[in-house]
C-alpha cells in the first residue's frame, strides 16, 4: 500500500480566511455579527478539485482488485457493520425463492426484508468511501443521495403498482413510508447516536450551524407536510351537495402538487447554501470533527477502496438493493392481507431497513465522538426525504395520474411535526447526553406502539374520499 499522505490543510481552529480578518476566529465573528450562523464571504470559500484524494481516502492502489475488494468490504468500518456483513447469505436466498416459490409471499417478504440490510450496509460503506475523495460536504450530500436511491425505488414501485389491481391501494403505504423514514431518522437513529455517545463521555458538543440549519429546513418541511392535511381536515365537516367530498380532494390534491414543487425550490437552496455559499462554513466544521475522531489512526492506517471500486461496490449493492426492495413490495398487499396493518408497514417496518445505512454510519460516527458528521447523517436524510423524495414521488404520480399527495393521515402528520419540535429542543442547546438520546429512542417506541394498533385505511382514514 502506498504512503498515507498527512493532511495538514485542514484549519483546526475554524479561522475564516478573508482580507483584512484572517485572524478571528469563527466564534469571534459569530459573536461580532450576533447571529446564530457565521458570516460567510466570498473571500473565505475554500477552493477543491472535484475529488481530494487526501490521507482519509487514499487507498494507495489503482484500479480493482477483486480478493481486496471483498476483504475491505467485509472488514467494513466498524465491529458492527462487519456483523451486518454475515447476513449476505440472504440476498441469493431471497432472489431464488422470490422466482422458485412465488406463492410463499410470507417468505419471500421476510427474506427480502432481511436481504436488504446487508445490502443496504454495503452501499452506506462504498458511499461512504466515494465520499472521503470528494470536498466534506459533497461527499456527504453524495452519501446521503445513494441511501435515498433505495428510498426512491421504494416509492416508485409502490405507485406503480397502485390501483393496478383490486386491493392494491398502496398509496396510503407510501404516505406512510415517508413520515416514517422521517421520523425513523430523528427519534430512532438521532436517539442512538446521542445514546452511544454519551455512553462514553459526559456530553457531545456539536456545532450551532449543523443544528440551526437542519432544525430549521425540518420545520419548513414539516409545515409544507402539514398544509395540505389541516386544509382537508379543517374542511372535511363542511362538505355538502355544492361542496362535495371529491371536490374537497382534488383541491387538497392540487395544493399538495404545488406544494411539492414549492419544496422541490427550497431542496434547490438548501443545495446552493451547502455546496456553494457557505459551504467553508461546514468544511471547517467538518474538518475539526474529523480530528476528534478517536479512532483516526486506525481509519488513516485502514485499507481503503479505490475510485473503482467504490464504483463498482456501489454499483452491486444498488442492484442487490434494489432487487430486494422491488421484491419486498410485491408482497406487501399480501401481508397487509394477513393482518399488518398499512399504517405500520410504511411508518415503521419500510423505514428502518431503507436507511439501514444511514443508521449504521451514523451510530458509528458518535461512538467515535464525531457528532457533527452523525448529525449530518441524521438530519440530511430526513430533509432529502421531506424536500426531495416526497415532492417527486408526487410529482412523479401527477404525471402517471395516479392521486399522490401529500394529504396524509392527521394522526402521522402530527406525530412527525412533533418528533421535529422534541428534536429541535435537544439540539438548542448545542450539546447532547445519553439521556436525550434514550428519550428519543422511547419516543419512538411509543409511535411504534401506537401506530400497531392504528387502524388500516379501509376502517378509519381521515384523507380518504
Amino acid at each position: 500500500m502506498g504512503s498515507i499522505r498527512s493532511d495538514n490543510s485542514q484549519n483546526t481552529d475554524l479561522r475564516l480566511r478573508g482580507s483584512g480578518d484572517g485572524s478571528k476566529t469563527l466564534k469571534e465573528k459569530t459573536s461580532q455579527s450576533n447571529s446564530i450562523l457565521p458570516t460567510n464571504s466570498n473571500t473565505s470559500k475554500r477552493r477543491y478539485g472535484l475529488f481530494r484524494v487526501k490521507s482519509a481516502g487514499e487507498s494507495g492502489r489503482t484500479g480493482i482488485h477483486p480478493w481486496h475488494l471483498l476483504k475491505v468490504c467485509f472488514r467494513s468500518v466498524c465491529t458492527l457493520s462487519m456483523v451486518v456483513n454475515i447476513l449476505w447469505p440472504f440476498v441469493p436466498a431471497a432472489i431464488v425463492i422470490h422466482f422458485a416459490r412465488p406463492d410463499l409471499h410470507v417468505w419471500i417478504f421476510s427474506l427480502n426484508y432481511i436481504a436488504m440490510v446487508p445490502s443496504a450496509n454495503l452501499l452506506g460503506f462504498a458511499g461512504g468511501e466515494l465520499a472521503k475523495k470528494l470536498p466534506k460536504m459533497l461527499g456527504i450530500l453524495v452519501e446521503t443521495t445513494l441511501s435515498s436511491v433505495v428510498e426512491l425505488v421504494l416509492f416508485m414501485v409502490l405507485l406503480y403498482k397502485h390501483g393496478r389491481t383490486e386491493h392494491a391501494d398502496l398509496i396510503p403505504v407510501i404516505q406512510a413510508a415517508i413520515l416514517g423514514s422521517i421520523m425513523a431518522n430523528l427519534l430512532l437513529c438521532l436517539g442512538m447516536c446521542f445514546f452511544v455517545g454519551g455512553l462514553r463521555r459526559e456530553e457531545q458538543v456539536f456545532h450551532e450551524a449543523v443544528s440551526e440549519v437542519g432544525t430549521g429546513l425540518l420545520l419548513v418541511a414539516g409545515f409544507g407536510l402539514l398544509i395540505p392535511s389541516a386544509f382537508y381536515s379543517a374542511l372535511r365537516g363542511s362538505v355538502n351537495e355544492e361542496f362535495t367530498l371529491h371536490a374537497l380532494g382534488g383541491y387538497a390534491l392540487t395544493i399538495s402538487r404545488a406544494t411539492s414543487v414549492i419544496l422541490l425550490v427550497a431542496f434547490l437552496t438548501y443545495l446552493v447554501f451547502n455546496l456553494h455559499s457557505h459551504n467553508s462554513i461546514f468544511d471547517e466544521v467538518l474538518a475539526k470533527d474529523e480530528d476528534k475522531d478517536e479512532d483516526r489512526h486506525e481509519e488513516l492506517a485502514r485499507a481503503k477502496l479505490t475510485l473503482i471500486e467504490c464504483f463498482v461496490a456501489i454499483a452491486v449493492s444498488l442492484t442487490c438493493v434494489c432487487m430486494s426492495a422491488v421484491f419486498l413490495v410485491q408482497e406487501i398487499e399480501f401481508i397487509v392481507a394477513r393482518g399488518v396493518s398499512d399504517n405500520f408497514l410504511g411508518l415503521i417496518l419500510v423505514p428502518l431497513v431503507e436507511k439501514a445505512a444511514e443508521h449504521l454510519t451514523a451510530v458509528d460516527e458518535a461512538w467515535d465522538n464525531q457528532i457533527n458528521f452523525a448529525l449530518f447523517h441524521c438530519l440530511s436524510p430526513s430533509i432529502q426525504t421531506a424536500l426531495l423524495n416526497a415532492p417527486l414521488t408526487v410529482i412523479v404520480g401527477w404525471g402517471m395520474d395516479k392521486e399522490m399527495s401529500l394529504n396524509f393521515e392527521i394522526f402521522m402528520v402530527v406525530l412527525v411535526v412533533l418528533s421535529i419540535l422534541v428534536v429541535g429542543n435537544f439540539l438548542r442547546d448545542g450539546k447532547s447526553n445519553y439521556l436525550e438520546g434514550a428519550l428519543c429512542v422511547l419516543v419512538y417506541f411509543i409511535v411504534a406502539v401506537c401506530t400497531w394498533y392504528y387502524p388500516g385505511v379501509e376502517i378509519a382514514s381521515t384523507n380518504q374520499y
